[in-house]
């Protein structure tokens, strides 16, 4: 069994039913009383963002969780469609449980975590950032680089993404997908 000496960022714990991920944790060590762990907890399948506090030794449940590698197929009514890149088994996930679905599009590679317990999605994460085209944006004006205005652009999934000024339609660019902004362009 694990006790609280156990925990490290990113683990995911079972508390009251429900799964969250350590996001911070510490301890606190008063002279008089016996130490305390503490943990930011941010829910998996609710994101809500709790904080918890135990005793130094107490036991806690951590639940292993597996990293795959799936290939984005398709939505349709029953939510988003992936395949398992070595396997070919297919799996539905609901849009909730996806970092960015804005900026899915078909046949991009995600990381999916698995809950070994019960075989079932927890989370999609898409790389950290990942190319796209611009599908429509105002064009831009030749010598407007001095400043750090931005302009609306959408992008080939339908994302709106805001652009410096001299980036153009047909353009690809390099977007973070944690923040949804834009990085850089992309030269072919």
């Amino acid at each position: 069994m694990a006790n609280t000496a156990d925990i490290s960022r990113g683990m995911i714990l079972k508390l009251d039913g429900s799964l969250y991920t350590v996001i911070e944790f510490g301890e606190n060590k008063t002279a008089r009383a016996a130490a305390k762990v503490w943990a930011k907890l941010k829910g998996v399948e609710n994101n809500r963002s709790i904080e918890k506090t135990w005793n130094s030794g107490d036991t806690i449940y951590p639940v292993r969780v597996e990293r795959k590698d799936y290939q984005f197929l398709y939505k349709d009514d029953s939510g988003y469609n992936f395949m398992d890149s070595e396997t070919f088994e297919q799996i539905v996930v609901q849009e909730q449980l996806i970092d960015a679905p804005q900026f899915l599009k078909d046949g991009q590679a995600v990381s999916v975590l698995m809950n070994t317990e019960t075989e079932l999605p927890m989370s999609v994460e898409l790389p950290d950032k990942i190319i796209m085209e611009i599908t429509y944006t105002e064009p831009g004006i030749k010598g407007d680089t001095a400043t750090r205005t931005l302009k609306a652009a959408t992008v080939e999934t339908g994302a709106t993404v805001m652009v410096p000024l001299f980036v153009d339609q047909g353009e690809q660019i390099r977007i973070n997908t944690k923040t949804g902004e834009y990085v850089e362009r992309v030269k072919n």
